[in-house]
């Protein structure tokens, strides 16, 4: 019996030491989980969006695009009544025809005088003549630019997307007045859709530009895959915001409590699939794949390998 509760004991004892060895294992890697491996739940879908304004005014003769509908770089995207520049067109084509005629006259009464002698004209007569055809010139080229500005405005009238995109909120209707430089349609740039990280500062160490990401978006299983574009070098601070007569306003600090700041980074969607919509706004979980290791020991070799088996959800 005895050499029997011995051996009890001794498995008691080996079973006792497993399982805290276990439970150290958990611990550790709970806490670089959680507290170092380079991981966020803040992030965030972000996207360029193309605020379209004409260039000139009048108002909407044709509207060629519905909302949240796909547009090609290029496509037509509405149309202003273009009468008005028509007109424009024309009265500008007829004043160049009238200064050419001007100038073909004043050019051809310069040449005359000029080939003249002293006998028969003045040197002054030969200036004021070929004064006149210069500023026939002058007026008929300001004629021209005239004309330049109508066919430039008479083209302006077909609005035409920037960017491969996506309508969205429109809110433009047939009929509508347009206004020069006032922002009517915007256009979601399908290309430029990237993903904005917000890690704590503790966890800045393990970030760097090139580092391979996967994402999870709150609605999708599949995750997608991207790299670290660039990181933010700076975010406001409220201790630089001057307060009364021009004083810095500096935020009380207690001494037990840290909140760590969070820090923007940038990464670049490498692959979406198929399955996914991409939207602006979602929420995503994004994971670093740090291509150096955060700190090399037995342990942390071990957790590394633990990891490659069950894989961080």
């Amino acid at each position: 019996m005895t050499m029997f509760n011995r051996a009890r004991r001794f498995i008691r004892f080996v079973a006792t030491m497993i399982i805290l060895g276990l439970a150290g294992f958990a611990i550790v890697g709970l806490w670089r989980h959680y507290m170092v491996a380079p991981w966020t739940r803040d992030g965030q879908v972000r996207v360029e969006v193309a605020a379209i304004a004409p260039q000139v005014s009048g108002a909407i003769a044709e509207l060629r695009v519905a909302d949240n509908q796909f547009v090609h770089k290029g496509d037509l995207l509405y149309v202003i009544d273009k009468a008005d520049y028509q007109v424009a067109l024309d009265a500008a084509e007829a004043d160049v025809a009238s200064k050419k005629a001007d100038l073909d006259v004043k050019q051809a009464q310069a040449a005359r005088r000029e080939a003249l002698t002293s006998l028969s004209t003045s040197l002054e007569e030969k200036q004021n003549y070929a004064g006149a055809s210069a500023i026939a010139k002058a007026t008929y080229q300001s004629a021209l630019a005239s004309l330049e500005r109508a066919k430039l405005n008479l083209g302006r009238v077909e609005v035409r997307s920037p960017v491969n995109g996506y309508v969205t909120n429109l809110l433009l209707r047939q009929g509508d007045y347009a206004n020069t430089g006032a922002t009517n349609i915007a256009v979601i740039d399908s290309d430029s859709f990237w993903v904005s990280g917000y890690f704590e500062e503790t966890k800045m160490g393990g970030i760097a530009v090139g580092d391979p990401v996967r994402i999870e978006l709150m609605g999708y299983s599949t995750p997608l895959t991207g790299h670290v574009d660039s990181i933010t070098r700076g975010i406001s601070t409220a201790n630089a915001t001057a307060s009364t007569q021009g004083l810095p306003s500096v935020q009380a600090v207690y001494t037990w409590v840290r909140l760590a700041q969070r820090i923007p980074v940038r990464v670049a969607i490498d692959h979406v699939p198929q399955d996914v919509t991409l939207a602006a706004g979602m929420t995503a979980t994004v994971i670093v794949e740090p291509r150096h290791a955060l700190g090399e020991s037995p342990l942390t070799t071990l957790i590394d390998r633990l990891e490659a088996l069950w894989p961080r959800r």
